[in-house]
């Protein structure tokens, strides 16, 4: 009687030690480009019932969540939410940067073709990108039974956030006017793909991703990916990564203001109506999780900013690159080209012209330092190699470190003062930028919405790098490699 009791009992044990794990069909990710915070709040009142009202309504909403890192731009925003790292790690240090002194776009790469065209467009890869995303992790804790599909009109927000094992990205080949991927992923495209391109095919040349028809093309490919790869309807959870680029460019071109960034969010709430509908019908209502959330924000224009008596300006950093470079050559009395570029106001040295001119680097930087120092509109000017120990307000040195990264980082940082953006000055500009630390560019939307999710909202501190781990937490598997964040719920 004992040894059938003990038998039963181990039998009780194994089957509860392989007793499914309790996971959502589906997770979705929306990452928005360049969506301030705010604006869940200022079209509020011109949203349908089923778009952003419905994630407010239904979802839980974090309504402090922070970039924690500086430059806040598109590449780092799309690698950080899906690893829950910061670029110090993920060695994406901005949508280009120099690997030992060569100009890298953040997902090129010459050893892979474009699929579905001919042209150079498709020549991306994830392998720029050092850690884990929460799509990787997924696979390895399902055997890689699981699908993970990146879609965007950008490459970069298609790639990044799909990871290294994805099933699949695809993005937007302006010279074919239609979707495209590269051998990386597959040799060809699915037949689905292609009758898809066919359908909505545009003239080659032609922009779509400057009007708010790249926002509904992007949700018409989501759903074919959706319906055609049937996510959310096998035995593991799916993924679908799906990034809104058309706001960014719009946003660089109008600003915060006016008709063209209204319709481009008006067109977005709508379209985010539909495609929850189509989540609904294919997957089932609760069963499966979305957040959405935004890479960065986006600084008001400075000549709006300015024209109601706020202080703002122009700031282009391109412009006083190259004139540093033509002091350091006087001071230093050479022709040395000491400057190879500036991104996002990070200056990066050419250190091997530096060096065979026998110059120190160090003094080099301390002299431009120096010079950048006398400039107006600056209140840092930040050698990456000391900047824990230089006299800068403490939340924004942490983001200064946490943006560095040694062999792809840069060596001097410039913050400007509040107001003054990373953009032309002349009075006619209408556009604006982002990349900065200060609450325009750096406080995101984030929502979670769907099964496992109950209605709510917080003000507490959270940070793009907790998107990650919470949604790992939910899956019960485990956070990306390189992550930093810690779990929202």
């Amino acid at each position: 009687m004992k040894k059938n009791i003990l038998i039963l009992l181990l039998l009780a044990c194994s089957f509860m030690g392989h007793a499914q794990v309790n996971r959502p069909k589906l997770v979705v990710g929306i990452v928005v480009d360049q969506m301030r915070w705010d604006y869940l709040y200022y079209y509020n009142k011109e949203f349908v019932e089923g778009g952003f009202k419905r994630l407010l309504a239904e979802g839980y909403s974090c309504e402090n969540t922070m970039i924690p890192y500086i430059p806040t731009v598109t590449a780092i925003g799309h690698s950080s939410i899906y690893t829950g790292s910061v670029p110090a790690l993920t060695g994406i240090l901005g949508n280009s940067f120099f690997i030992n002194g060569k100009n890298t776009y953040c997902c090129g790469d010459d050893n892979v073709q474009s699929v579905g065209s001919s042209s150079k467009e498709g020549k991306m890869s994830p392998r720029n990108l050092l850690a884990s995303t929460i799509g990787d992790e997924l696979k390895l804790a399902t055997d890689f039974k699981s699908k993970v599909i990146g879609v965007a009109l950008k490459d970069r927000a298609a790639i990044l956030p799909a990871g290294h094992s994805a099933d699949a990205a695809y993005w937007w080949d302006t010279s074919a006017g239609h979707f495209v991927t590269s051998t990386y992923y597959m040799d060809k495209l699915p037949s689905w793909a292609v009758e898809f391109n066919k359908k909505h095919q545009q003239k080659p040349g032609s922009d779509i991703k400057s009007k708010p028809q790249g926002v509904t093309m992007t949700f018409d490919m989501a759903e074919a990916a959706l319906k055609n790869e049937r996510l959310g309807l096998g035995t593991e959870t799916d993924m679908l990564a799906v990034s809104v680029s058309s706001t960014d460019i719009i946003g660089h071109m109008y600003s915060t203001r006016g008709p063209e960034i209204h319709d481009a969010y008006i067109q977005l709430d709508r379209d985010l109506a539909r495609f929850f509908n189509t989540l609904d019908a294919q997957v089932g209502r609760g069963n499966y999780l979305v957040f959405l959330t935004a890479d960065h924000g986006g600084s008001h224009n400075p000549n709006f900013m300015r024209s109601h008596k706020l202080a703002a300006g122009g700031f282009a950093g391109w412009n006083l690159t190259k004139e540093i470079n033509k002091e350091l050559q006087q001071s230093f009395g050479t022709k040395v080209n000491f400057i190879l570029g500036e991104n996002a106001l990070r200056i990066y040295f050419d250190r091997k012209s530096i060096a065979d001119a026998g110059l120190e680097l160090a003094k080099v930087k301390a002299k431009a330092k120096q010079l950048l120092e006398k400039k107006e509109n600056i209140t840092y000017v930040v050698d990456y190699d000391n900047a824990a120990t230089q006299p800068i307000a403490q939340p924004i040195r942490e983001r200064i470190i946490n943006g560095y990264n040694r062999e792809r980082g840069g060596d001097l940082l410039i913050i400007t003062n509040p107001g003054w953006v990373n953009c032309p000055s002349s009075p006619d500009y209408k556009g604006t930028n982002h990349g900065l630390w200060n609450p325009d560019d750096s406080h995101i939307p984030l929502i979670f919405m769907g099964w496992g999710i109950t209605p709510g909202a917080t003000l507490h501190p959270t940070s793009m790098t907790d998107i990650a781990p919470s949604v790992c937490s939910m899956l019960h598997i485990q956070m990306p490699n390189a992550c930093v964040g810690n779990p929202v719920f």
